[in-house]
């Protein structure tokens, strides 16, 4: 994917490049931090090498605030028995917690919107933590809930 960019005032919205690692580490283990979850350093390096691989189907945006890494989203495009186009997950999405509430979460979400549709997907969907009530209020002004309950098993 070329590396697009949207801005608003001085938000800025791009896509990952090879430069970015030592800013968008810190927002993954933000992200990670935020949801009580851990992941080796290992995983972190195949995950970056991952969002740098144009064969892969995952790719990632890192938001900058007067240069100022503050946010960071992930999306995988993925096959679906239900569409013949490729469905996009919106697997991750972080925002600082000093730039909470000032629209970026939405500009992050915006910035998925426009990749899919550009690739050709029909739709963009994602989880949340039912707890997440303050980023459930934003979710709910811009997608549907689907009404949908996850269950999963660990299986290694």
């Amino acid at each position: 994917m070329a590396s697009e960019s949207a801005s608003h005032s001085n938000i800025v919205i791009q896509s990952l490049g090879e430069r970015d690692f030592a800013a968008w580490e810190p927002q993954w283990l933000g992200y990670l931090g935020f949801y009580q979850a851990e992941v080796t350093a290992a995983v972190r390096l195949v995950t970056w090498q991952r969002l740098l691989d144009p064969k892969e189907p995952i790719f990632g945006a890192l938001a900058t605030v007067d240069g100022k890494a503050v946010g960071v989203v992930h999306w995988i495009f993925h096959r679906s028995c239900w569409t013949v186009e490729d469905s996009c997950y919106l697997q991750d999405l972080y925002v600082a917690p000093e730039q909470r509430g000032t629209g970026l979460g939405r500009l992050l979400i915006e910035h998925v919107y426009a990749a899919a549709k550009a690739a050709g997907s029909t739709r963009v969907h994602w989880l949340t933590r039912e707890t997440n009530s303050t980023a459930m209020q934003l979710y709910d002004r811009i997608a549907d809930r689907s009404g949908f309950v996850q269950y999963r098993k660990q299986l290694a």
